[in-house]
């Protein structure tokens, strides 16, 4: 097999590991406040919003040492250890405790941005400046199928259910659990492809292997610290390059409609109590759509990456249209207190009388609009930082994780009609920003553009 075989090969792979692990971990998310709300009767005390605002925080104080982790023990092994702790937080919801269930939120906000941090590293060093396009819609188109089989099954098994029972509870985490450790052991499937220059995050060690002795543990130490000095170094360097200061505000924003699709969106459709019975199930059904929008996007807009002669601009300025529209519908459609409606729901009513098909219609353009932001995103990042790619899909994780960790808060106490809003504001300045971005990346070319300017 030929080496670019080969390269592409580890993409697939990548993209089922987190296909996988993800199709667990986001039906989890999509379902945790509804399940919860159904065990704040017992002994267990305790928010998804809050829980999710705790991994999200944590997430983003971590991209600050993640680069350094994957510097010493490699991106596969990073994404192994990450994918256990992701199955740890599912399993907890097969008999949930609120002490185990905030302390596992503090873990899997680790293992996630050591995860994400790998992950970049891995894509950028099986991709060049004509593959990363392609790879990255390649990855995103996989990894989004995530959203399709376990809301599937949410839709199918709670269809009519009013309450979630224990038994039904049990059975979806047990199977989520098993899927996720699917995903994780995948990882071990990715091949080092043989690369030269400074990328090399896989390398465990290098020459120093062939040593023996005290000499050996001395030398290795030295060069597990020099390696995590200098990927901090370049992640605190690249943070205050104007590129990356323009580039946060378009990361804040995926932050926020992250945790609007992923965490509102579903909790608001399964309070209406004008969808009856099917309100619990239209939760997995809404979650599909998101992926049917993702895996279209992927797959079509991230094939059109700068290497195109549309460029990236275009793709990210239909991401915010599409995002406009589904916010518009959302506004008439879902009743204003649907965010922080009470267990027996909302029987409030919006402009309209809620509607089934505006609210899945929706939850499409959720997808698609997210799917356009986010390869346009990688794409970039990929091409300008292709010798720092850790410290720039950390840096990327960061702001977004900061952003989606604030979101999770305010989604607590905020009407419908203001998360919109917010929403609408970054949205619109963090495509302005990537535009400014990437008329400079075409003017100037990724060596120019890999520092930029303080």
């Amino acid at each position: 097999m030929s080496p670019e075989k080969k390269k592409l090969l580890n993409i697939f792979i990548l993209g089922f590991s987190f296909m996988f692990l993800f199709t667990a971990f986001q039906t989890c998310g999509n379902v945790a406040q509804t399940v919860i709300s159904n065990l704040n009767n017992t002994d267990f005390h305790g928010s998804g919003y809050t829980s999710l605002a705790i991994i999200y925080s944590v997430f983003s104080a971590s991209n600050l040492i993640a680069p350094s982790v994957v510097a010493i023990i490699g991106s596969q092994f990073s994404m192994f250890l990450s994918g256990l702790f992701y199955s740890a937080y599912i399993a907890m919801f097969i008999q949930p405790f609120t002490w185990s269930f905030y302390t596992l939120s503090v873990f899997i906000g680790i293992a996630a941005a050591v995860l994400w941090t790998a992950q970049g590293a891995c894509l950028t060093v099986n991709s060049d400046e004509d593959t990363i396009g392609r790879n990255s819609g390649i990855f995103w188109a996989l990894l989004q199928f995530s959203m399709l089989f376990g809301n599937l099954y949410i839709y199918v098994a709670w269809k009519g259910e009013v309450n979630i029972s224990e038994r039904d509870r049990r059975t979806v985490f047990i199977a989520l659990t098993v899927i996720s450790l699917v995903g994780t052991v995948l990882f071990f499937l990715i091949r080092t492809p043989n690369a030269s220059g400074s990328e090399s995050l896989e390398d465990d060690g290098g020459s120093d292997s062939s040593l023996s002795g005290e000499g050996n543990i001395h030398r290795s130490s030295q060069s597990n610290m020099s390696k995590a000095v200098n990927a901090f170094t370049r992640s605190m360097k690249l943070c205050v390059t104007k590129e990356m200061l323009l580039l946060s505000i378009s990361m804040a924003y995926t932050g926020l409609e992250l945790t609007f699709y992923s965490g509102v969106y579903g909790t608001c459709i399964g309070s209406i109590n004008w969808f009856g019975a099917e309100a619990k199930s239209l939760i997995g059904l809404s979650g599909i759509f998101v992926g049917l929008g993702e895996i279209l996007g992927g797959g079509v807009f991230g094939l059109l990456s700068k290497n195109s002669r549309f460029g990236r601009n275009p793709v990210f300025l239909l991401g915010l249209v599409v995002h406009f529209l589904a916010f518009y519908l959302i506004f008439l459609n879902v009743p204003n207190d649907a965010p922080i409606a009470s267990r027996d729901g909302t029987f409030s009513r919006a402009f309209v009388d809620p509607s089934k098909f505006l609210a899945l219609f929706s939850s499409f353009l959720l997808g698609l609009g997210d799917s356009c932001f986010n390869t346009q995103l990688l794409s970039i990042l990929g091409s300008l930082y292709a010798e720092d790619s850790a410290p720039a899909f950390a840096i990327f994780k960061f702001v977004q994780s900061i952003s989606t960790a604030v979101a999770f808060f305010y989604s607590n106490y905020l009407l419908l009609q203001w998360q919109l809003l917010i929403m609408v504001i970054f949205g619109f300045f963090g495509t302005i920003a990537f535009f400014f971005v990437e008329l400079g990346a075409v003017h100037q070319g990724p060596q120019d553009t890999r520092y930029g300017s303080i």
